[in-house]
């Protein structure tokens, strides 16, 4: 890395082989290199795109560098090119990258830059599941054209996905137990297991070697291998004091081999340790407090908290801290409220962060709430119209999106996270189940269930932008998926 507090310059010769403008693009790229600790195959894409743009224009073709076009460096020689991002520049800020890339590495770079090297295309899906047809609709994301339906997946009542980390393989979890592996690219199942009798949901370790399942019957945890969906552990959910099997809910993926979850019956947290597959480590915390019902992973990969029915409180984890045992947080966030019958339970996933503050629905009382992250404590209270079911942040955390149980599951309403307030109703369709934001940010998604119907909103002005057809939508999400035949299969 550059130590050198110099004024960048382009100006002076560097070399008869050696391209002038390329010293800014390597310096970019260099630097990009480190903060990433990457630097193979779609990276030097990403650094390109991205870095290099940030001082010689999106599109290369200058800012407060020099123009990067295949037409400026046409009459440089490749190996001139190579050896400008390996070697030293002394008089520059630009350092030798040697030591940080390979010189196939730097070739590859320079072929990208002279559009002698494609990229490989890439492809936003849409993956809507369809739970009363035991199937998923694939949509691009980007057009809004439904490219097919994958069937036979069982019971998809209360479904839920996750996906490789390249993006081509997703993992459905069916509340008949059963655990799914697609491929996006052919869109057809490569693998199936009918694990259990009845799950709700699971997720995939960080390294992606990994993939757990949540059970209410028989109880437990079952890990497999995304590979092959080969069994790796069998995590019985038993209290150290007997008796039943719990089930498991609020399963999530910890940094390191590590998956965190809780026992719904024994009110106990248990953090699962994978390092070593042939022997699980267990950590219990008994005090977890009644009947946790779901939970929520702060981003920071910091704060597994969940969430406690029929009581007034939540329980926190500190991941960095285990040792330090479970506590209790937001005691008496009702204030004594009565409790309202609960139609739906909430989903705490659906939380919304916001700078320090984090946005959740109640249970059992018509409001979101608002707690102070640092020392999660009870800032406010956000009055709406029913019991909320997800809370969800549009991409910029300038509103958040909420759905209510029945009766209001018509209903929408628009919460402006700076004021706190209520800004807007919306009426779009019957059985409101789910809502996410495309990745782009250009569009809400809605699953009306009564209706058949995804609509799509505008995430700004809140108007209905277009309708998709679906057999009982509910769940939605969202792959990107790198494919040189934008995902259409053979």
């Amino acid at each position: 890395m550059c130590t050198e507090n110099k004024k960048p310059t382009l100006r002076g010769a560097i070399g008869p082989s050696r391209s002038p403008f390329l010293v800014g693009a390597s310096w970019a790229l260099a630097t990009a290199v480190v903060l990433s600790g990457t630097t193979h195959g779609t990276d030097l894409q990403a650094l390109r795109r991205h870095d290099c743009g940030a001082c010689h224009g999106l599109t290369l073709q200058g800012g407060l560098g020099p123009p990067l076009t295949r037409e400026t460096l046409a009459s440089r020689d490749d190996a001139g090119l190579i050896d400008t991002i390996l070697d030293d520049h002394p008089g520059t800020p630009m350092p030798a990258w040697a030591p940080l890339l390979s010189r196939e590495q730097a070739a590859q770079m320079v072929r990208l830059l002279l559009g002698t090297e494609t990229e490989e295309a890439r492809e936003t899906l849409a993956l809507v599941i369809e739970r009363a047809s035991g199937s998923i609709l694939v949509i691009d994301a980007t057009i809004h054209t439904v490219l097919g339906r994958i069937k036979g997946l069982g019971d998809l009542s209360h479904a839920s996905m996750e996906f490789s980390r390249d993006g081509r393989y997703a993992f459905v979890f069916g509340r008949n137990g059963g655990l799914t592996k697609l491929d996006l690219k052919t869109r057809q199942i490569v693998a199936r297991v009918l694990q259990s009798g009845n799950s709700i949901g699971g997720a995939l370790s960080r390294d992606g070697r990994f993939v757990a399942v949540a059970n209410y019957t028989p109880g437990g945890v079952r890990v497999f291998e995304t590979a092959t969906l080969a069994s790796v552990a069998d995590i019985p959910a038993i209290s150290r004091a007997g008796g039943a099997p719990s089930k498991v809910v609020g399963l999530v993926s910890a940094p390191g081999a590590r998956f965190v979850f809780s026992l719904f019956e024994a009110g106990e947290i248990w953090l699962l340790d994978l390092a070593d597959p042939l022997t699980p480590k267990i950590q219990r915390y008994q005090d977890a407090g009644p009947l946790p019902y779901d939970a929520f992973l702060t981003p920071d990969g910091r704060s597994y908290i969940a969430g406690l029915f029929g009581t007034e409180a939540m329980t926190l984890l500190d991941l960095e801290r285990p040792g330090a045992g479970a506590r209790r947080i937001l005691d008496g966030y009702r204030k004594g409220e009565s409790l309202r019958p609960v139609y739906k339970m909430p989903h705490l996933e659906g939380w919304t962060v916001a700078g320090t503050s984090v946005l959740f629905p109640a249970v059992g009382a018509p409001q979101v709430l608002v707690a102070d992250t640092t020392a999660w404590t009870l800032t406010d209270r956000i009055p709406v119209q029913g019991q909320p079911v997800f809370v969800v942040s549009r991409p910029d955390g300038r509103e958040a999106w909420v759905n209510f149980a029945l009766p209001d599951n018509d209903t929408i309403q628009v919460i402006d996270v700076t004021t706190r307030r209520v800004v807007r109703t919306l009426k779009v369709g019957r059985g409101i189940l789910h809502m996410a934001f495309a990745p782009q940010g250009d569009a809400v998604w809605i699953s009306s269930h009564d209706d058949d119907t995804i609509i799509l909103c505008d995430p700004v002005t809140h108007e209905k932008t277009g309708t998709i057809p679906a057999l009982g939508p509910s769940g939605i999400f969202f792959a990107t998926l790198k494919t040189d035949d934008r995902g259409r299969g053979p």
